[in-house]
């Protein structure tokens, strides 16, 4: 059975089942329910303001539409896929209590600039919300952080041994990462944060409304001038979804450390059983499933910035229903991206310990501490490629012999080079060896104790 039209008398008959369920949005965009009504209230304090209804008629409006608030949070407001979108919904429902009044809600406005209020209302609220997710997760590195400065773990590139680091100082590029993503999104949530209420459909409209009235009780930084791409913009909705897939990004090179460092063959990290799970049929196992899980959602934010982006690519202006799209890519890596915050900020806090004695062995198991002795030959005068391939020979031999730099005499030092002293073995110790790294914004402690209270003042401010 189809039922009858809502938006036009310019229809003469009512849509097909199936085309009004493909066609309608209210399975999702009732997420945007309470940022309508705060959108429609403002619209009908406007219209009032500008004379183009009585303040007798706005107050009944506003007071309609916070009972609709009041029966949607108390569940007793659920409207089904007859109203087809959430605009209709409130509208249809408002009409119902205050009568031929909430008829002229809808006065100088269109759906067009009404959405795209209520998307801006909404994400504007989520940009502050993640964050504060990513302030959190900042804190728990922190936190780590500044119990692990003269905690030495190896560094790598390529996957292989490359120089020894402070443990904290490898924790501290996750939280610059991190703050990053927070700079970021308040660019982005400025871009965000400008209204189009009142550019109509397209053009505008003949009624005169004060545009920037209405974006003062919104707490709208600014309106746009254009009318046409009030209506069609969703730049902010494509740099957010940009912006969070970076976020995941870091999420996941973190993650993806947590589970190597979580291995028997690393052993740098104990996962907690608060934040592990076990085999069905393995009984020894304890699997990283949370950074497993945040690395693997990663994928679908990434897949939400591409559909968004082919979904734009193409429309002429103003407005098009593609646009309905938009809002689940949204709604989902929203609710994606902070729950992989709050899963990472849980596992930071309360599910890793690190194995301090296991990191203390690892570091003096290997050769991480050549580049060590080459500027310690370059320090002395000679020039760093002849000590490069000094070292590298060096090296070749110890291998050949099933040696570490840290078992050779003094003797054999010398026999290299004569330059050689006793003070080579301080030099090459791993704990000197990243105190020595000094410059700014390196591994040694002091640099490393300046970085934490620079990531502290982050926070504070």
């Amino acid at each position: 059975m189809t039922t009858k039209k809502t938006w036009s008398d310019r229809f003469e008959t009512a849509l097909h089942p199936f085309i009004a369920e493909f066609n309608a949005s209210i399975s999702f965009d009732l997420e945007l329910l309470e940022y309508d009504l705060t959108g429609s209230i403002a619209h009908a304090q406007m219209l009032a303001h500008c004379g183009i209804i009585t303040e007798e008629e706005a107050q009944q409006l506003v007071t309609g539409l916070e009972q609709i608030r009041q029966e949607y949070r108390q569940g007793e407001f659920n409207p089904g896929i007859d109203a087809e979108d959430v605009h209709f919904a409130v509208e249809r429902r408002l009409t119902e209590i205050t009568g031929d009044v909430g008829k002229k809600l809808h006065t100088a406005r269109s759906r067009n600039d009404q959405v795209g209020t209520d998307i801006r209302l909404y994400l504007r609220e989520e940009i502050n919300q993640i964050r504060s997710h990513l302030r959190a997760c900042q804190r728990a590195l922190l936190d780590h952080a500044v119990n692990h400065v003269e905690t030495i773990i190896p560094g790598y590139t390529h996957l292989q041994r490359a120089q020894p680091v402070s443990l904290a100082h490898h924790l501290l590029a996750y939280f610059y990462m991190f703050q990053r993503d927070w700079e970021r999104l308040g660019e982005i949530r400025v871009r965000t944060n400008i209204s189009p209420l009142g550019a109509g459909a397209l053009a505008g409209t003949t009624f005169p409304i004060d545009r920037h009235y209405s974006a003062s009780l919104l707490g709208f930084d600014q309106v746009y001038p254009n009318s046409l791409d009030a209506v069609s913009d969703r730049d902010f909705a494509i740099e957010f979804l940009c912006s969070a897939s970076l976020i995941m990004v870091h999420l996941s090179r973190l993650s993806e450390e947590m589970i190597l460092w979580s291995s028997q063959e690393f052993g740098f990290i104990t996962l907690k059983d608060s934040c592990a799970t076990g085999s069905s049929i393995m009984p020894q196992k304890k699997n990283p499933d949370v950074p497993e899980l945040v690395r693997g959602k990663s994928g679908r934010v990434f897949g939400h910035l591409q559909a968004l982006l082919v979904l734009i690519k193409g429309l002429p202006l103003a407005y098009n229903k593609d646009l309905q799209e938009d809002k689940e890519a949204i709604f989902d890596t929203v609710k994606t991206t902070k729950a992989c915050l709050q899963a990472m900020t849980i596992l930071l806090r309360e599910g890793i310990v690190f194995n301090v004695e296991r990191l203390a062995t690892t570091v003096t198991e290997d050769f991480s501490n050549a580049t060590d002795v080459a500027d310690y030959l370059a320090a002395r005068g000679v020039p760093f490629r002849e000590a490069y391939n000094i070292v590298g020979k060096v090296v070749k031999t110890s291998l050949a012999e099933g040696k570490l730099l840290k078992d050779l005499t003094l003797e054999q030092w010398q026999q290299l080079h004569p330059i050689f002293a006793e003070d080579i073995f301080e030099a090459i110790a791993p704990k000197q060896v990243v105190a020595a790294r000094n410059s700014y914004g390196g591994t040694g402690f002091t640099q490393v104790r300046e970085s934490l209270n620079q990531a502290q003042a982050m926070l504070d401010s």
